[in-house]
């Protein structure tokens, strides 16, 4: 299987897209998801390399202490496991984590047959949806990104499989005007006389042309601010609570990737996906009180019921995991069930990195 993997790679890198810097790139996907696990990502996940996403991996590798540039496979291992592995470079089958994962979410959604969560995880509804996928390209219908389903994606969605490192376009043009001054378009854009300069190449002293192309650099704070901050919410009640705000962010992730509309085919809400007989037994049983129906209150009766799965199992995290995904009692009389281990194990490998 394995030489068969790499033989359709080889083949389906003649058919990749060009430069990831044109247009949608769907590995761009996979990067502005593990952005976004980080709070440095709040746009729209869209595969495109602009500078909202220039501006986040940036960000990330100056908190890291990382050369400033392309996502390079070092800005992507310090992003964790959603940092790795590129689409393209292994077999997915349910239960699998990681970019991957997510790129593949991002297209089966731009074809229409996914429309839960971008979280990287592939779970009963991403395994399902590729099912979808698989029947209607005519495909075995076995839910496994194996080689022909592979060949099959690339070809219509022309995904680049072999990146050494991905692209992001740092800064977008402005065309000279009459009129216009160095110190104008800086004010104007939010950045400085001196950052312009060194985008450009130029002289800050010496006049600049009409009809000349500069190059803008992108403010980090003022793009990444731009959508409700989930993370910050997360950590609040975390702290209020007393939950460990690395556990609840994963978690968070996990059932959601930090999106707020998300509403599961059993109804379950919110970044964490709460069913409205979990927000029931919290308001009428945990806190004796109503909870307002907001991004804030659907937080606050998730990170309620975590914390009152860690008292019951008297802190073991992983059977709270469990207990949150199959439920109390059934943990209490089964154990753990076979689909319920590899959730909790990535929540467990996605706490050490948030």
């Amino acid at each position: 299987m394995r030489r068969l993997l790499a033989l359709t790679f080889a083949l389906v890198t003649l058919a990749a897209a060009p430069a990831v810097h044109a247009g949608v790139n769907p590995q761009i996907a996979g990067l502005q998801v593990a952005l976004r696990a980080h709070g440095l990502y709040l746009a729209q996940i869209d595969g495109v390399a602009g500078p909202r996403t220039s501006a986040a991996v940036h960000a990330f590798q100056r908190r890291h202490r990382l050369p400033v540039g392309p996502a390079t496979t070092r800005t992507r291992l310090a992003l964790g496991p959603l940092g790795q592995p590129l689409f393209g470079t292994r077999l997915l089958r349910r239960g699998d984590f990681g970019w991957d994962v997510a790129v593949l979410q991002f297209l089966l959604t731009r074809r229409g047959v996914y429309s839960g969560a971008l979280d990287g995880y592939m779970g009963k509804q991403t395994s399902a949806a590729l099912r979808r996928y698989q029947k209607l390209m005519h495909l075995n219908v076995d839910a496994v990104v194996g080689p022909r389903t592979l060949s099959a994606i690339v070809r219509r969605d022309r995904v680049p499989v072999r990146v050494n490192r991905v692209v992001v376009v740092a800064s977008v043009v402005r065309v000279v005007r009459v009129g216009d001054t160095l110190t104008a378009i800086a004010k104007s854009h939010g950045t400085t006389i001196a950052a312009l300069a060194r985008a450009n190449h130029i002289d800050p002293t010496k006049p600049i042309i009409i009809g000349q192309r500069l190059r803008l650099p992108v403010a980090t704070a003022s793009l990444v601010s731009a959508r409700v901050d989930v993370r910050s919410m997360l950590d609040t009640w975390s702290a209020r609570l007393g939950v460990d705000q690395h556990l609840v962010r994963a978690l968070a992730w996990m059932e959601s990737g930090f999106q707020t509309r998300i509403v599961s085919d059993a109804g379950a809400r919110g970044v964490l996906q709460t069913l409205p007989s979990t927000r029931q037994y919290v308001e009428d049983v945990l806190v004796g009180r109503k909870i307002p129906h907001t991004v804030d209150g659907d937080i606050e009766v998730g990170v309620l019921y975590l914390r009152h799965l860690l008292q019951v199992f008297h802190g073991n995290e992983r059977l709270a995991l469990a207990g949150w995904y199959q439920g109390e009692l059934a943990v209490r009389q089964y154990g753990l069930y076979k689909v319920t281990k590899p959730f909790v194990a990535n929540v467990l490998a996605l706490r050490t990195r948030m």
